[in-house]
């Protein structure tokens, strides 16, 4: 396994790959890399190669979110990594990626105008830009994604075809501690209480989808039902809880059809976000 810093370098190692007739698939990570992550690069494991970026993109966090502390571990990483089959990791700088004069940058509208792209304006600007880089400089055959950033699948899967690019983006299933808290780098920042509080999140994730499941077809319903178990909970504080079309992400009051049922919530200063979808 290699551990490249410079466009450069990805560039001529896959185009080295692709002369011999191989397959690339990504993953393209912030690192931290826990289960979730491992899981993506197994499913990439189809390919002839995988490549995984780290890089923790300054252009998706807003002014007063957490970018200096998210967390970061390199030796971790390229640890898992290696265990889980990657050839070749990509963890550049943000001078690399974005130089001194940055001008250009990948929108969306409608797609990222609700749930998480409400809550934060810059996010998805920062997301498409970076992943739509990142498309360009591996240039891969598979990437993949997973399914706890439901909106962001729904969202990468629709530049990608908006802008014919020659990749297919694959949505992996959200991957969850014993007790039911959806793996994420951001756990960390938990406190054993707060740990204990987060757990709230997959209860009212598995009420919403029970009740679905059972039948119920009114999105109030469902929505006051998890708002109702969430807030049971003295340390959460809910951001949304709402349910959106599987495919515009705008929201629904009947599920009549693919349905994304989506919450972030706040444990004391951590946002938690986790979800359930059902494809009709």
């Amino acid at each position: 396994m290699k551990i490249v810093s410079t466009v450069e370098e990805v560039r001529a190692q896959v185009k080295a790959w692709k002369k011999e007739g191989c397959t690339v698939g990504f993953v393209p990570t912030m690192g931290y890399l826990h289960e979730g992550h491992a899981s993506l690069m197994d499913a990439a494991g189809e390919n002839d190669k995988v490549v995984v970026s780290i890089f923790v993109n300054p252009m998706q966090f807003g002014p007063n979110e957490d970018l200096a502390s998210y967390p970061r571990d390199l030796d971790h990483d390229a640890k898992v990594c290696e265990e889980h089959g990657v050839d070749l990791i990509f963890h550049p700088t943000p001078e690399e990626m974005y130089g001194d004069n940055f001008y250009s940058y990948v929108d969306m509208n409608t797609l990222t105008q609700e749930l998480c792209g409400l809550s934060r304006p810059v996010h998805f600007r920062g997301v498409c830009t970076v992943v739509c880089k990142l498309f360009n400089i591996v240039t891969p055959d598979n990437a993949y994604f997973g399914q706890k950033d439901a909106q962001q699948l729904a969202i990468i899967k629709r530049m990608v075809k908006d802008l014919n690019m020659p990749l297919t983006v694959h949505g992996c299933p959200i991957v969850r501690e014993a007790d039911g808290l959806a793996k994420s780098s951001r756990n960390t920042y938990l406190s054993p209480e707060e740990r204990k509080a987060a757990l709230v999140l997959s209860r009212s994730i598995f009420l919403g989808k029970e009740m679905v499941e059972k039948g119920e077809r009114d999105c109030k319903k469902v929505i006051d039902a998890m708002t109702e178990e969430i807030e049971k909970e003295p340390l959460a504080k809910i951001d949304y809880v709402k349910m959106v079309d599987l495919i515009t992400m705008q929201q629904i009051t009947t599920i009549e059809h693919g349905v994304l049922t989506a919450i972030a919530v706040y444990i004391g200063k951590t946002r938690l976000i986790d979800n359930f979808m059902i494809e009709e």
